[in-house]
C-alpha cells in the first residue's frame, strides 16, 4: 500500500536561508566526505558534539574518570533538563540510559503482568520490542495481539477502541516505524486508552521521530517515552533516554542497583524518586554529555525548523525516485516522516543497497526481520532505506538519484 505524495513546495518551507545551509553544514564535517542518507541510522553529529566528547574525556584522562564526572555535574545536570525540554517533560522524569531499547525494556520490564493479560501492539512494531514483549507473554501468560492500521496505513484507532478491556495491560506504539514512512497517532492512541481502558500502560517509541518532528511526551500521554540519541537527534551511539510520567514513577523498576535506589538497612532500600530509578550508574558520561549537546544544537535550532526543512526534502526523494523504471516507494499513511522506503523491481534490496553504497551515497537496507507483521502484510521482504537531515543538500539528492539509476 502507498499513498499520494503531493508535490512538495518549490523552496525550502523551513525558512532556512542558503548561508544558514552552509553554516549547518560547516557544523557537520562528515557532509564533506559523503553523502550521508543514513539518518534513520546514525546521523551525522554536529562538531560541537563530538567537541564536547573528547574534552570530557581528556579531562578523564587528566584527572580521572570519577574526577572528571564531578567536575561536569552541573553540565550532566542540564542534560537532563535539555532532553526533558525536547520532549515537553521535566528534567525530574527523564532517565539517562544506553539506548533507545534499552530504555524501551527498563520501562515495560517494569510494569507487573500475570497470566491472562493482554498487550496491543501497533502492526508495525520494531522487532527488538516485539521480541521483549514475545518473552514477557511465555513467562507469564499474557497474550500479545496487533492492533489493524487502517486505509491510509497508520494504526487504526477505531480499531483499538474497539479491543480495550479491562484486560488489557499494555498498549505499545512505535511513533515513527522504521520501515514504511509514516507517523502513527500516538496523542490519539493515548486519549483513547486513557478514556477507555485507563488500567493500562501506555509506551511509546520514539526512537525515529525524536530530533526530526516536535514530540510531547505529556501531550501523547504516553506512561513511558523511548528514545536514542544517534538518529535524528545526531548524539552519539551508546545513548539514549526514557521519560516516565508521574504514574510510571509509582513503580519499582526490573533493574535496580546503588544508582536506582539507596540501600537502607540489611532488608530494606529506597527507590530514587524521579527518572533515575530507571538508570544504572556505569555508562559513558562524555557520551551523556554529548547527547546534551545534541539536544541543546537541536532545541537551538527548532524542532518546527526541522521537521519542515527534513519533511520537505523526504518529499522531494519520493518524487525522484518515483520517475526512475522500475522502482516502487513504499511509504505510507498521511503525515510521513523523513525516512523514504523504497524497493527495484527484480532486485534484491539488499543488493541495490550495495551499488548505492559503492557509489558514496550511504542508505541503509531494512530485513523482514526488523518488522514481520508490517512487512508480511505488503508482501516485501527487503526495502531501501534513505533518510535526510536537516544538513542534507541538492547534490546529496542528485547522487542518490544518480546512484539509484545506475545501481
Amino acid at each position: 500500500m502507498t499513498s499520494v505524495i503531493p508535490a512538495p513546495p518549490a523552496s525550502d518551507p523551513s525558512g532556512l536561508s542558503a548561508d544558514d545551509l552552509a553554516r549547518l553544514r560547516a557544523d557537520t564535517p562528515g557532509c564533506v566526505r559523503t553523502h550521508h542518507l543514513n539518518n534513520a541510522g546514525s546521523a551525522l553529529p554536529p562538531q560541537v558534539v563530538v567537541d564536547t566528547m573528547i574534552e570530557h574525556l581528556r579531562r578523564e584522562a587528566e584527572i580521572g574518570g570519577y574526577e572528571a564526572h564531578a567536575e561536569a555535574q552541573e553540565r550532566l545536570d542540564a542534560t537532563y533538563a535539555s532532553v526533558g525540554r525536547l520532549v515537553g517533560a521535566p528534567a525530574s522524569s527523564i532517565a539517562l540510559t544506553t539506548s533507545a531499547t534499552d530504555s524501551w525494556l527498563r520501562g515495560f520490564l517494569s510494569i507487573p503482568l500475570v497470566a491472562g493479560d493482554r498487550i496491543l501492539v501497533s502492526q508495525a512494531e520494531y522487532a527488538s520490542n516485539v521480541l521483549a514483549l514475545l518473552a514477557a507473554t511465555r513467562r507469564v501468560g499474557a497474550t500479545l495481539e496487533a492492533v489493524p492500521d487502517d486505509a491510509s496505513g497508520v494504526l487504526d484507532v477505531e480499531a483499538l477502541r474497539s479491543m480495550l478491556d479491562e484486560r488489557v495491560q499494555v498498549v505499545a506504539v512505535t511513533h515513527a516505524p522504521s520501515q514504511n514512512g509514516l507517523l502513527n497517532p500516538v496523542a490519539e492512541v493515548g486519549a483513547t486508552v486513557r478514556a477507555l481502558a485507563p488500567q493500562a500502560w501506555y509506551v511509546v517509541d520514539a526512537c525515529q521521530s525524536v530530533g526530526q518532528v516536535p514530540v510531547d511526551a505529556v501531550a501523547i500521554g504516553a506512561d513511558f517515552l523511548s528514545a536514542t540519541g544517534r538518529k535524528f537527534l545526531r548524539g552519539p551511539r551508546g545513548t539514549g533516554f526514557l521519560y516516565a510520567s508521574d504514574r510510571a514513577l509509582t513503580l519499582e523498576p526490573a533493574l535496580i542497583d546503588l544508582h536506582a535506589a539507596t540501600w537502607t538497612s540489611e532488608s530494606t532500600y529506597d527507590v530514587a524518586e524521579g527518572g533515575t530509578r530507571f538508570e544504572n550508574w556505569e555508562k559513558s558520561y562524555a557520551a551523556m554529555l554529548g547527547m546534551g549537546a545534541a539536544a541543546d544544537y537541536a532545541l537551538d535550532l527548532g524542532l518546527d525548523v526541522i521537521a519542515a526543512r527534513i519533511g520537505w526534502l523526504a518529499d522531494r526523494i519520493r518524487l525522484l525516485l518515483m520517475e526512475i523504471p522500475g522502482v516502487v516507494v513504499r511509504d505510507r499513511g498521511g503525515h510521513r516522516t523523513g525516512i523514504v522506503t523504497f524497493s527495484v523491481e527484480g532486485r534484491e534490496a539488499a543488493d541495490v543497497v550495495r551499488a548505492i553504497k559503492d557509489a558514496g551515497v550511504n542508505v541503509s537496507y531494512s530485513p523482514r526481520e526488523y518488522a514481520v507483521r508490517d512487512f508480511d502484510a505488503h508482501g516485501v521482504t527487503g526495502l531501501v532505506r534513505a533518510s535526510p537531515h536537516i544538513y542534507t543538500d541538492d547534490n546529496d539528492l542528485t547522487a542518490l538519484e544518480t546512484a539509484v539509476r545506475t545501481a
